[in-house]
């Protein structure tokens, strides 16, 4: 006699499962690097598997597609929908925030679902990372209009002044508001087993709608909340295919699937069949192997910190870029500080990635709110929306200083962006797709856009191809490579000069990239050459920098490594102190930077596009 799970009041129901391989499994195991060729290749094995839904758009995919994989990811979804013509496709909406990291126009919001129904989307999970269902409402209403699914989000977190009763209300409303699913969305693993069944239980009791649980394993504790949310009558759960689950990821597919084989939840689904899917996956992960930190696994510590799946692959290659993974733990615990700081916003995009991004530039400065991010500022100003619990004042001061926080809906402050943008782009956009791709990421769209229109799309390689190295052979016995491979010890390192900074006492930072990881070296030259095209050597100081070292007030600096997004001003023009002159993105945010006194814009030595340092002067502002 098989072995039943314990019966209750609640009616038999098989249970549905949507797996998240295809978008939420590599997004939070390898920095959602998967490209679509690798996802078309087991799409006809995933669509036989009689899924409820695959999770296969939304979240981080589409910037990466267009900032790393040199994709379209409006073509992805229209692949991955030919691909997989008898199962429901879902993505994740961030509500106003849509996939991107601010809020956008209604017409913006609007006009992205209805294309990417169009495209083939049949379930729109959405979320508003404050849980402001004034937020997600516009989104709401146009996945209606166009009769596809409504899951809609209550985004789960702990914190003094979030509690069972306020999520259950959330949920009233979001029912209320013609949602078809209600989704429990725990995205950084801290739902516990029994936090889960009393959680599903209340909300049974207040709404009629079926409700979906969407956690992480990064505490280990993701498939016995699961037992116990489908116990209190949960009807659907996501998880991964076992190859790429648990730690930061889902929960097993197959596990769950046997846990509940024979009872009366039973899946349904064909575990031999699973297990096939399995081994490719198995295989598949090794090829994005450099894309994995060791932070993907399960870790007790999530409980305290909170940070959500995707988030901390993410964060810990962004560490890298800025030589500073060993700060890692520094961060890790500065950013539950941030957090309270902040009013307890729940961990997800986009509240994680401003929480962290600020908590690291607090280690990496040495003092808290040293640098405050443009992102920080604005979620201080109320434009992301109403945080749930009570801000630091002195810190909201210190960002906005006597600036008045908004109280409306952010995205009333908009003006209708759709039009605007179509005309800014002109004959580069060959479709409404592309001005979505533009009025979501517009600096990324543009280098898609120009690679795309010269037939020269440059994916980020997954390894170095050997004929490459062999063909530029010849060429670097002659020249001072920036970019080769060293053998040491029978070991192979792939090595790329990124940049330089300034001499100090006879010593110059150099910022290697080691097999992609950015590390910080020290040089002392006793000879400096430069090569030309020709192979020929020039013996020449090379001392001074392309940009001078920031030495008086009215040089202007960034932060922290990155790269110049936009420029404000022009040389000539006058700037009172605190006036934006540039921004510079860093770890996926825009930060501004901003004229430290009144004057004239003197000297501009950076154009957009440019990579700079901390140390050097991007303009001088000197006194009328």
């Amino acid at each position: 006699m098989e072995c039943m799970m314990p019966k209750n009041k609640t009616k038999n129901h098989r249970v549905k499962i949507t797996d998240t391989v295809l978008r939420d499994a590599h997004q939070s195991l390898f920095a959602t690097r998967m490209r679509t060729e690798d996802m078309l290749a087991i799409a006809e094995k995933l669509d036989k598997v009689g899924y409820y839904s695959l999770e296969v758009w939304g979240g981080a995919t589409f910037d990466t597609c267009l900032r790393f994989l040199r994709e379209d990811p409006w073509q992805r979804l229209r692949d991955l929908r030919k691909a997989l013509p008898k199962t429901k496709l879902q993505m994740l909406l961030r509500g106003q925030n849509i996939v991107g990291y601010r809020h956008y126009s209604d017409d913006v919001v609007k006009k992205f679902v209805e294309r990417a129904v169009k495209n083939g989307m049949d379930i729109f999970r959405i979320f508003d990372a404050l849980n402001d269902m004034r937020n997600v409402e516009v989104a709401v209403k146009a996945v209606k209009s166009h009769k596809a699914t409504v899951e809609a989000c209550v985004c789960y977190t702990t914190s003094p002044v979030h509690t069972h009763e306020g999520f259950a209300e959330m949920a009233l409303k979001l029912e209320d508001m013609g949602a078809d699913t209600i989704c429990i969305k725990d995205m950084a693993g801290l739902l516990t087993p029994y936090a889960a069944y009393d959680l599903v239980k209340m909300l049974k009791e207040k709404i009629k709608l079926p409700t979906h649980i969407h956690t992480h394993d990064s505490s280990g504790l993701a498939a016995m909340s699961y037992l116990k949310a489908i116990e209190a009558g949960a009807e659907m759960i996501d998880t991964a295919i076992s190859s790429m689950s648990s730690g930061t990821s889902q929960p097993p597919t197959e596990s769950l699937v046997e846990a509940l084989k024979g009872t009366q939840y039973d899946t349904g689904l064909d575990i031999a069949m699973l297990a096939d899917i399995a081994e490719y996956f198995r295989k598949l992960r090794k090829k994005y192997k450099r894309f994995e930190s060791e932070y993907t696994g399960i870790n007790t510590k999530t409980l305290v910190v909170q940070i959500p799946g995707g988030m901390i692959s993410n964060l810990a290659q962004q560490l890298k870029e800025q030589n500073a993974i060993d700060k890692m733990d520094e961060v890790l615990e500065e950013i539950p500080r941030v957090r309270k700081d902040m009013g307890y916003p729940p961990l997800v995009t986009p509240t994680s990635q401003v929480v962290g991004t600020q908590a690291t530039l607090n280690i990496l400065t040495g003092e808290r709110y040293k640098v405050i991010t443009s992102e920080t500022k604005n979620y201080f100003k109320g434009l992301y929306g109403t945080p749930p619990g009570k801000i630091d004042k002195k810190i909201q001061k210190k960002a906005i200083g006597d600036e008045e926080p908004i109280v409306c809906r952010p995205a009333d402050l908009l003006e209708p962006e759709l039009d605007k943008l179509t005309r800014e782009l002109g004959g580069r956009a060959k479709n409404t797709e592309d001005v979505l791709s533009y009025a979501l990421f517009p600096n990324v769209a543009l280098e898609y856009f120009e690679q795309r229109d010269s037939g020269k799309l440059e994916p980020e390689p997954l390894e170095e191809p050997k004929e490459a190295v062999a063909q530029q052979a010849p060429l670097m016995a002659n020249l001072a490579p920036s970019e080769f491979i060293i053998t040491v010890h029978g070991e192979s390192y792939r090595v790329k000069v990124a940049g330089a900074g300034h001499k100090v006492e006879g010593k110059r930072p150099f910022f290697l990239k080691i097999d992609n990881r950015l590390e910080e070296v020290m040089l002392e030259s006793l000879t400096e050459v430069i090569p030309s095209t020709a192979g020929e050597i020039e013996a020449k100081p090379t001392t001074t920098s392309v940009r001078p070292k920031a030495m008086k007030k009215g040089d202007v600096t960034a932060p922290i490594p990155g790269k110049v997004t936009s420029i404000k001003v022009s040389e000539g023009a006058k700037v009172s102190a605190g006036d934006t002159l540039l921004t510079v993105e860093a770890m996926k945010m825009e930060n501004e930077v901003h004229t430290p006194m009144d004057g004239i814009v003197k000297k501009i030595y950076v154009k957009v596009g440019d990579s700079v340092n901390p140390d050097e002067t991007l303009m001088v502002i000197e006194k009328e």
